[in-house]
């Protein structure tokens, strides 16, 4: 046992004071707080509960419809695409003509992907796809679905019933996206106006659409951007008229033989495109890969009338009739010596023809003398003739709105004596686009003031350009033109009642490694019509067109691209509102040249 020894008390000082003890206070009396109405606590509580109830069913309602519009929403799948939290716009406008027709909008797509992590059998899937698709290859897609990749695009745009076959093959890797696509309605039809369009950035959810050429790239901007609120890109094209030039032009082709046709039909004086064709086409729904080999100007993509450049033979002829003109060296009864062959140091300047010691300058466009225009552009000089061509745009591309216009660059001689005036002046020698001849014809022919070239419907019209000619030059002009058709080398191009005027050119092609190919040509009919009250002009170039009539081979324009601008003419004049007049005075030019001077 042990025992703890207690601590000793400390001794206390005898001196010390001892403390008195205070009495403790006594509590205060707590006041009582009345007693409350027991009718009102229980309303009170009342009233808590039913808020609290009400808020609990509010919220519940609230989940109730979200779950609702979630299971009524179409199932998508987590953003898988090129994208980094990025928005995808995918709306677009469309493209109409200038009567409001379509010619390109969006309509909603169903795209095709994989995502073989999720796939019950890859092997199975692949050769169901291969069942639906033929374009793809079972064994391909089969190492592609085990190769461990987790996503894979299949396809951009699938048919409902393609996508009908999909879902039946109950594979749950193969998926679907909703996304708009562009389309076409008219098919090839204006497909080098309108250019294409592709896919660009995409996820499962939508698809950026983005133009790759024609107007669809040069307004990209334009047609994606939400500010417009989908105001449609409005063309100076007419469907129908487009229609028709394409019809007719596709047959001419053929039946000429020709490997490839361009056609221009334009405003004279508002430059508004009307038509704009060009062949062999494509079909911009399904628009094909460009060519990696060969010569890009057999490709279908490429826009002969806008991107091919030409020597374009003697519908150069009234330039330089027209500036002989102008500057008052001739006028149209000048003789002009004609006498062949016109030596220029060792080139020799010949005419398909013997047309006599001379000609009248309206009978040097009438009879297409060589001779006789090289002899009046050796009056006016390299200096002059250079300048008057360049007034009318021909030395550089046309302002086309087209991002194909900047590639149809004329090419020009670098250096230009007296034998390359001569050459040009009959077209030969100066290689530029049907465009361009369409811009020359129109300026020199519409009373002589120089127009643009334009897509866009013109809601008024354009202020007047430079002058270019005089307006009784520009009449001279055309009535030489017309007698070229009535009584020259194109007798073919006669419609009756529309008073067509034009010239014919018949260019050798030029070869690749130099020279000039004997039999094969560019055959071009540069027209006006009415040529007394001129309304539109009409391009059609042919190349290499080659037909047997009357015994012989034919290539020049005369056979060639003047009875296809004829069967043009006769389609698209009543469709443009133009009546025809039958009145023969119109053609009497003596009598207008009375009228003017009167006036």
């Amino acid at each position: 046992m042990i025992f703890r020894r207690r601590p000793r008390p400390e001794p206390t000082d005898p001196f010390q004071p001892v403390p008195t003890r205070v009495p403790r206070a006594a509590p205060a009396p707590v006041a009582q707080a009345p007693r409350e109405n027991p009718e009102k606590v229980r309303l009170r509580a009342e009233r808590r509960l039913k808020f609290t109830a009400a808020c609990f069913v509010m919220g519940f309602a609230t989940v109730a419809v979200k779950m609702g519009a979630i299971a009524a929403s179409e199932a998508r799948e987590p953003s898988t695409g090129s994208l980094s939290g990025a928005t995808i716009v995918n709306a677009r406008a469309d493209i109409t003509d200038r009567e409001g027709r379509v010619l390109a909008t969006n309509v909603t797509a169903t795209a095709l992907y994989a995502q073989p992590h999720k796939m019950l059998d890859p092997v199975a899937a692949a050769e169901g796809l291969a069942r639906i698709f033929p374009d793809m290859d079972a064994e391909t897609w089969a190492r592609r679905f085990t190769s461990g990749s987790k996503f894979f695009w299949l396809k951009g745009n699938i048919s409902p019933e393609q996508q009908q076959a999909v879902h039946d093959l109950g594979e749950p890797g193969l998926l679907f996206g909703s996304r708009e696509m562009r389309l076409y309605p008219n098919g090839p039809l204006a497909a080098h106006v309108l250019g294409g369009a592709r896919y660009g950035a995409q996820d499962v959810r939508a698809a950026e659409i983005v133009g790759v050429a024609g107007v669809e790239k040069t307004f990209d901007a334009y047609l994606s951007d939400p500010a417009q609120e989908g105001a449609p890109l409005r063309l100076s094209l007419d469907l129908p008229i487009q229609a028709a030039v394409e019809h007719v032009l596709d047959g001419g082709m053929k039946l000429m033989n020709a490997k490839g046709a361009a056609a221009i039909l334009m405003d004279i004086k508002t430059g508004e495109v009307i038509s704009l064709a060009s062949l062999p086409d494509f079909d911009p729904n399904s628009r094909p890969r460009p060519a990696t080999e060969g010569d890009p100007a057999d490709s279908p993509l490429f826009n002969r009338a806008v991107q091919g450049v030409y020597e374009l033979g003697s519908t150069f002829k009234i330039f330089t009739t027209a500036q002989s003109l102008e500057l008052g060296l001739t006028n149209a009864g000048t003789m002009i010596d004609t006498r062949g062959p016109l030596r220029q140091g060792r080139h020799s300047i010949r005419d398909f023809r013997n047309y006599g010691p001379q000609l009248s300058v309206a009978d040097v466009i009438r009879h297409s003398s060589n001779v006789g225009t090289a002899r009046m552009a050796l009056d006016i000089g390299a200096t002059r003739q250079k300048a008057f061509l360049e007034s009318l745009g021909f030395f550089e591309p046309t302002p086309l709105e087209m991002v194909e216009a900047a590639s149809g660059r004329p090419i020009v001689p670098e250096r230009w004596p007296d034998i390359t005036t001569m050459t040009v002046s009959y077209g030969h020698g100066l290689s530029t686009s049907p465009l361009h001849l369409a811009v020359g014809y129109a300026s020199v022919l519409n009373g002589g003031t120089r127009v643009t070239p334009t897509l866009m419907a013109q809601e008024t019209p354009p202020p007047l350009g430079p002058r270019i000619v005089s307006a009784r030059v520009s009449a001279e002009s055309r009535h030489m033109l017309r007698r070229v058709v009535t009584d020259g080398t194109a007798s073919m191009g006669e419609v009756p009642g529309y008073h067509v005027g034009g010239k014919t050119g018949t260019a050798d092609k030029p070869k690749h490694t130099g020279g000039y190919w004997e039999d094969k040509v560019i055959a071009t009919f540069a027209s006006v019509f009415p040529a007394h009250d001129p309304k539109y002009v009409l391009i059609v170039t042919l190349d290499e067109p080659e037909i047997r009539a009357a015994g012989e081979d034919r290539r020049t324009a005369g056979w060639t691209a003047v009875p296809v601008a004829s069967e043009i003419v006769r389609r698209v004049a009543p469709l443009l509102g133009v009546r025809p007049d039958f009145d023969p005075a119109k053609d009497d030019f003596g009598a207008y040249l009375t009228q003017m001077a009167r006036r």
